[in-house]
């Protein structure tokens, strides 16, 4: 979703192993469809097995970026993270008030190993920036090392969270990282538990991911209570998709999420306009079997029908046109996802099917557009196997070369069928238009009829 203030900014510290800090914070921008714009406040030399060394930048050197970004851009919501010195602390609170830029405060303390990230004497500072801020989003060390109070219950979380509205901001979440992985929100003295287990996975970067996450929601109007749930479903996903990228702590993956999201998307409008296709085709009725037809893509990789995309209740003949009952989804076309999925394991490339009627005719077609065709018979399908995955497998081990075609002739109470395979559903109703035109012209542009030999 692209707002007209469709820019975010995050004013951190830069990790050079790219799993936290401004890294994170851009790639879960992105992940949220904003434009991310970042302001760099020290520069950090680091790794996954922790901070080798720290340089904070000059106030004037971050005044310069925040003027140039928020001048331009005028970002809809901003976050901040490891801000290290008072003097980068005032410098950002003056900028984002100067410039009306509503925003969360990450108050950064310490790394995981434990080394500062904000100097000392800096706390009252940021308690400032706090009073300040749209939302403020402590684990429980900071939130400690804010209020003075320890922190070894979600009722301690209660207390200390009413110290922090105190400061001045808007709302308070304690992130539960610590707390059995429940978050704590309060706003205006509601308080809502945000529950959520200790995940298996890689957690650098996880704090940060959370904050931007947050960010990203309340600049897409969600009220604070929605934005926290919503931060905490996918920080926890990109715990999840952590992945070991070095010798120490996995850092989380924000973007995976992301990924297969806009695949799946695109899965579905690809099926999605290969039915109107279809349905938009005169010749195409002549390919809808007695069964009806219907046409799946599957995402890269797929494994299970679940990833596989295809018309919850087929297409079939209706007023001489092809025509689709229901709508699209995904897991919900079993037969044509089975052939998917069986061919797949042959060749990945191979992510689309359509059955279609089986003819002498319809054969021809495919054999003059020079498709590799291949066919078996169910008298040799073994007890206990599933026509659709054992035909399809079979038809691949007996074939010289990839079939873009596998056919059958029936058997007893079953239809014969034909199956066009593709890489996508564009590629199979291509294929399956140029057929069924090919049909109608060598009938004179008749209409194939049920009787056609």
């Amino acid at each position: 979703m692209w707002m007209k203030r469709s820019s975010l900014l995050t004013i951190a510290g830069s990790d050079s192993g790219g799993g936290a800090g401004v890294q994170a914070d851009l790639k879960t921008f992105a992940a949220h469809g904003f434009h991310g714009v970042s302001v760099i406040t020290a520069v950090t030399s680091q790794n996954t097995l922790g901070i080798q060394s720290i340089l904070p930048l000059d106030e004037e050197v971050v005044v310069d970026q925040l003027e140039s970004v928020c001048s331009d851009f005028k970002p809809s919501f901003a976050k901040t993270g490891m801000l290290y010195t008072s003097e980068t602390i005032e410098v950002v609170r003056d900028c984002l008030l100067k410039y009306d830029i509503p925003f969360v405060v990450d108050p950064v303390m310490r790394a995981e190993t434990g080394r500062r990230l904000l100097l000392k004497g800096a706390l009252s500072t940021l308690e400032s920036l706090i009073g300040s801020a749209s939302a403020v989003t402590p684990n429980k060390f900071e939130a400690e090392e804010l209020t003075g109070i320890t922190i070894e219950s979600i009722d301690d979380a209660r207390e200390a969270a009413l110290k922090l509205s105190e400061m001045g901001a808007d709302s308070v979440i304690i992130t539960g990282g610590h707390l059995d992985g429940r978050d704590l929100v309060l706003k205006d003295g509601v308080f809502e538990v945000v529950d959520g287990g200790l995940l298996e996975g890689g957690t650098h970067g996880a704090g940060c991911t959370y904050s931007a996450a947050l960010t990203a929601n309340l600049a897409l109007g969600s009220d604070i209570f929605r934005s926290a749930r919503m931060a905490k479903r996918f920080v926890s996903e990109a715990i999840r998709s952590s992945r070991r990228v070095g010798h120490g702590v996995a850092p989380v993956a924000q973007l995976d999420r992301a990924i297969r999201d806009a695949e799946r998307y695109t899965v579905l409008e690809s099926v999605s306009h290969a039915v109107r296709r279809l349905e938009e085709c005169e010749e195409c009725a002549v390919l809808i079997p007695e069964v009806g037809s219907n046409i799946a893509m599957a995402v890269s990789g797929a494994s299970r029908l679940g990833d596989v995309a295809g018309v919850e209740g087929r297409i079939i003949k209706l007023h001489g046109r092809a025509h689709a009952v229901g709508c699209i989804a995904f897991g919900a076309t079993s037969h044509v996802g089975r052939i998917v999925l069986a061919a797949m394991r042959f060749d990945q490339s191979l992510r689309s099917a359509m059955n279609i009627r089986h003819s002498p005719a319809i054969l021809d077609a495919c054999r003059r557009l020079n498709l590799h065709l291949e066919s078996f018979s169910r008298e040799d399908e073994p007890p206990g196997e599933q026509t659709m995955e054992w035909g399809t497998a079979h038809a691949f081990e007996k074939s010289r070369e990839k079939p873009d075609v596998i056919y059958d002739t029936g058997g007893v109470g079953k239809e014969a069928m034909i199956r066009l395979l593709g890489r996508d559903a564009h590629d199979v109703v291509d294929r399956a238009i140029t057929i069924a035109k090919i049909v109608g012209e060598s009938r004179g542009g008749g209409v194939l009829g049920e009787s056609d030999p």
